[in-house]
């Protein structure tokens, strides 16, 4: 019995230092992304001479586009923050009228490009959007080139529409079948009170 409760004990003891060590390890992860992505916004402004918001743009689609499966790394060159490359825009409106229609100050655009993991084809050329209040990045669009999967329920209602459907004409048949019924059992009754009538 003692045993018993022991092993449990250890066994949770275990587990919890198993998600403690996952946890850590998710922690450590997010950190040197920070840092990786803090090292990319200054490379962008000490050596390209960037505007804050346009590096701090690009380091984001960068980190964002190299996750695609279509590219084999991300490049954002140094003509990427030439006025003819970047705009920061004044917005005071939402970000986009799908699922990002948050509210901020400005739009900022930068420009990059995808190289992809067939080194024969040429570079893709990618356009990273971002939109601000002050310095704090609210809202992130790009031009992936990989269309995002549609979800499942889109068919799924399709198809209950389609059962719905058959069931309102089902129901409607029933429905003209049972006025039919009902008016030849009416039309029946009104008989035998005529013919007893007579008699």
């Amino acid at each position: 019995m003692e045993s018993t409760f022991a092993l449990r004990r250890l066994l949770r003891l275990v587990g919890r230092l198993a998600v403690c060590a996952s946890l850590t390890c998710a922690v450590t992860a997010f950190a040197d992304t920070l840092d990786e992505r803090n090292e990319l916004i200054h490379h962008f402004v000490t050596d390209f001479n960037a505007n804050p918001l346009a590096a701090d743009c690009a380091a984001h689609g960068s980190f964002v586009a190299s996750t695609s499966t279509a590219f084999d790394h991300v490049e954002v060159l140094p003509a990427s923050f030439d006025s003819s490359h970047f705009t920061i825009e004044p917005w005071n409106d939402s970000f986009d009228d799908k699922k990002q229609r948050i509210k901020v100050d400005n739009v900022v655009t930068v420009e990059g490009q995808g190289g992809p993991k067939n080194a024969d084809r040429d570079p893709t050329p990618l356009k990273f959007r971002c939109g601000y209040v002050g310095s704090q990045m609210l809202a992130f669009g790009w031009n992936d080139p990989v269309p995002p999967l549609r979800p499942q329920s889109h068919s799924t209602s399709r198809s209950m529409k389609s059962k719905h459907g058959a069931k309102t004409k089902s129901s409607g048949s029933k429905t003209k079948s049972t006025a039919k019924s009902s008016g030849k059992s009416s039309s029946s009754t009104a008989k035998k009170s005529t013919s007893k009538k007579k008699h």
